[in-house]
């Protein structure tokens, strides 16, 4: 007998009136358990749409969500929508009580039948989330990546079994953002909780994701291993949206020195090599984009401009002239 899937859309659609198409085709999709499964795609592509089916916050046009095989009731079923195993967390954090404490916003998510163990569920969802620092503060004080931070701890405190992410992470500060994603992810392997969260961020979602579902105008396009999908996307599109990559015409390659038969050419910037030689140089450096730990050079020759990633900073100046080595390149 085969086993019952954890969470699945079967054949849903949901298409909004308006002067453009939106939402979702009819599509299927199945989540496996205790994964991060990352959302990806344009805006007006269907992420969000996707998402609030598989809470009940919108009830399918067509076809059914299934949790453990019981149907999801949408909001003209359930008189408060949203499904009791689920919590999600948006961007907005409204429903946070601004004049309260963030210790007494996270416990009031609990009951009070037992107080010693609502103090201690307080204290340590607090401790996972980083928040002990700032737990007597009052909500209002916060930054707006400290009340992301609460916003998680309040839905993680009920020990949902998906938690549910549409954009979590716009208003974290770079600096924090990485940490919080890395403590969802030992959340994630410490109690087996599913995550399920809508990114428009390649560095987002291709660190913390097990599993990416690609979605183009409502539809999946691909889906997989963030790896696979990154080093091998079956689409151009894809490419598109997990990297800054150069997209060449055949004609364009062709002077880069790729011969090719495909209509265009994908390049990812770390693909390239360059180098100051002898031998005639017909790339010149038109920017150099400072990043940190590395740098973006735009280099251009008749009119193609190429994205190129050096680790050596401080190597080039605007207006050297360079020569290419294009080591790898997708076709499509």
């Amino acid at each position: 007998m085969a086993e019952t899937p954890f969470l699945q859309a079967v054949a849903v659609s949901k298409i909004f009136a308006g002067g453009q198409s939106a939402g979702i085709k009819k599509t299927d999709v199945t989540i496996s358990k205790g994964q991060i499964t990352a959302i990806i795609g344009e805006s007006g592509s269907g992420k969000s749409t996707l998402l609030k089916l598989f809470y009940g916050l919108l009830s399918p046009d067509n076809g059914e969500v299934l949790f453990k095989g019981d149907r999801i009731w949408g909001p003209e079923e359930k008189l408060i929508p949203g499904h009791d195993a689920m919590k999600m967390v948006t961007q907005q954090t409204d429903d946070l009580n601004l004049f309260a404490k963030v210790w007494d916003n996270i416990a009031s998510m609990l009951p009070h039948t037992d107080l010693k163990a609502k103090q201690e569920k307080t204290k340590s969802i607090i401790h996972q989330l980083k928040l002990t620092r700032i737990a007597e503060k009052q909500v209002v004080s916060l930054s707006g990546g400290e009340k992301q931070r609460v916003a998680i701890a309040r839905a993680l405190i009920v020990d949902p079994e998906i938690l549910l992410l549409d954009e979590p992470f716009n208003q974290v500060d770079t600096s924090f953002r990485e940490g919080l994603q890395q403590d969802i992810r030992q959340i994630v392997k410490d109690t087996g909780l599913t995550v399920i969260i809508v990114s428009h961020d390649p560095a987002e979602v291709l660190s913390m994701a097990d599993e990416l579902l690609v979605l183009k105008d409502g539809t999946i396009l691909e889906s997989g291993n963030p790896k696979t999908l990154y080093q091998r996307p079956e689409y151009l599109y894809t490419a598109r949206l997990l990297t800054n990559c150069t997209v060449l015409t055949r004609e364009e390659a062709k002077i880069c020195g790729i011969k090719t038969h495909a209509a265009q050419v994908v390049i990812y910037p770390e693909w390239i090599e360059t180098a100051k030689t002898w031998t005639p140089r017909h790339w010149i450096v038109k920017q150099v984009l400072f990043k940190g730990c590395y740098e973006d050079l735009l280099l251009d020759n008749q009119g193609i401009t190429i994205r190129v990633l050096n680790d050596h900073s401080g190597k080039y100046n605007e207006g050297d002239k360079v020569n290419l080595k294009i080591n790898k390149w997708l076709e499509y």
